[in-house]
């Protein structure tokens, strides 16, 4: 990584951060399967994955799969507290 990838890598952790905060306090207002609290969750996964793709290309088909997985879970989630 280069000093303009350092830095973008810094830019993009900090999101992750802040992101990740926001989806904390809709989870604390609006309780886990909250539709902003999904919504945030959603924001929080791509942000991550597009970090993982950009800075650690080779675990791409390992986190493929575990987004896979936590969107399956969070549907499955969703359909049965709507029940």
């Amino acid at each position: 990584m280069g000093s303009y990838s350092s830095s973008r890598a810094e830019q993009m952790l900090e999101e992750i951060k802040a992101k990740r905060e926001i989806m904390i306090l809709c989870a604390s207002k609006h309780g886990f399967t909250g539709e902003e609290t999904i919504k945030a969750s959603q924001d929080l996964d791509e942000l991550i994955n597009e970090y993982q793709r950009a800075f650690h290309p080779l675990s791409k088909q390992k986190d493929d799969l575990g987004y896979a997985f936590i969107r399956i879970f969070m549907i499955w989630l969703k359909s049965f507290v709507e029940i």
